[in-house]
């Protein structure tokens, strides 16, 4: 990324492009952790669940690797994967039952969710909206952008189209998974992951089509 785009919106969907990896970033960041979740659900077996997603994963980072290409997304689906086979093994050690170890592979998503939810909220409401440092880190001065008004308010619409997905997955999941219904949490992850995900920067890119906010270097 350099400086030599015009535009807020320029920069913001350059770095939308980069954050996702594009389609193969996507399904690289999906697919594993769908099928973790599905096989769970189908045999409430952990391990077979972790050798079926894990399997698929050591695949995908192995073409990475050869390519010689970023592992960034399948890596990241990997530590999703451990982060909930860890509670799920630690609930099952402690002697909780069936229903205790299903719930407990989803906690981890419902507390990265409520605290990204949480800290992206924050930064809108005391001014310094955190889609703003994306422009920041373009610029080379990560807090010249807060000195224009038009800019911080651009930056406050897409932070809180971002923080959308987060907010409507712990209200949707979390009396899901206080009711115990396993299954239906298990349906909610995978429609409401990267399906909203999706459909979210879907809506900050027609928000930035909408408007050309320049970014002034000078600060």
């Amino acid at each position: 990324m350099t400086s030599t785009q015009a535009t807020v919106e320029q920069v913001v969907r350059a770095q939308l492009a980069r954050a996702l990896g594009g389609p193969r970033g996507i399904i690289e960041g999906a697919v594993p952790t769908a099928l973790f979740t599905i096989c769970f659900l189908i045999t409430d077996e952990i391990k077979l669940s972790l050798i079926v997603s894990v399997s698929v994963t050591a695949v995908l980072l192995l073409i990475r690797l050869l390519q010689r290409s970023t592992t960034q997304f399948v890596l990241n689906a990997l530590v999703g994967i451990g982060i909930g086979a860890a509670f799920a093994y630690r609930a099952s050690r402690s002697g909780g039952s069936e229903e205790d170890v299903a719930r407990a592979v989803f906690t981890p998503g419902l507390i990265y969710n409520s605290v990204y939810a949480v800290v992206i909220i924050v930064t809108i409401l005391v001014g310094w909206p955190i889609v703003g440092f994306l422009v920041g880190s373009v610029t080379g001065d990560p807090t010249a952008w807060h000195a224009d008004k038009a800019m911080v308010r651009l930056c406050s619409r897409l932070t809180w189209i971002l923080a959308i997905p987060c907010v409507v997955r712990v209200a949707v999941q979390l009396p899901l998974w206080l009711d115990h219904q396993i299954g239906l949490l298990g349906a909610s992850k995978i429609i409401l992951g990267w399906p909203l995900q999706l459909a979210a920067f879907a809506a900050m890119a027609w928000l930035l089509t909408r408007n050309r906010t320049p970014i002034k270097l000078d600060g």
